[in-house]
């Protein structure tokens, strides 16, 4: 039987989509909570997007660019389009959604994936030492030297967290055009 952390890492994406359907159900977006909520998916978006133009997943520790200031960018950048969107959202039970995804899903993952570097990465304790887990440090430690790679970004395909999110923003400024009729 397979473990917790494996089950959800298989199962991140396809909750996703289905917390997506019960996002666009509940939110009940307005103006000012739009205007701020996009700022944090944006910016979420923007931590993303970069983290992932410098990952060479399994075949390097990466420590440079993001990865000097947070074991975790990728994870980090989605926590803040999360409250981003449930600022949007304003709703008690999209925050609830979330959090329970959040210590549910993705702890479980970073720590399965964290386990996984230190097996195979050597370098890992020490890096993991100088760099927390998720919320950034306001220095950057001293990381191996590298640079962003527009290959990499378009590799992972980090162009559907924007996309999907754009989506969304979308439809919550027609859900908003639309009450407002």
């Amino acid at each position: 039987m397979a473990s917790w952390p494996a089950v959800a890492r298989r199962i991140r994406v396809p909750c996703g989509f289905v917390i997506a359907a019960f996002y666009l159900w509940l939110a009940k977006p307005s103006v000012w909570p739009l205007g701020i909520g996009a700022v944090f998916v944006i910016a979420g978006l923007v931590v993303r997007g970069v983290a992932s133009g410098y990952l060479n997943k399994n075949e390097q520790l990466t420590t440079c660019g993001p990865y000097g200031y947070t074991r975790n960018p990728l994870y980090l950048g989605s926590v803040v389009m999360a409250i981003g969107f449930a600022i949007i959202a304003r709703s008690f039970w999209i925050v609830l959604i979330l959090a329970a995804v959040f210590v549910g899903i993705y702890l479980p993952v970073i720590r399965a994936e964290e386990a996984y570097l230190a097996q195979n990465f050597p370098e890992f304790s020490d890096y993991a030492r100088q760099v927390p887990r998720l919320i950034p440090r306001l220095r950057k430690s001293s990381g191996a030297p590298g640079s962003f790679s527009w290959s990499l970004y378009w590799k992972h395909r980090e162009y559907n967290a924007t996309l999907g999110s754009a989506a969304i923003l979308a439809i919550m400024i027609a859900k908003l055009l639309w009450a407002a009729r």
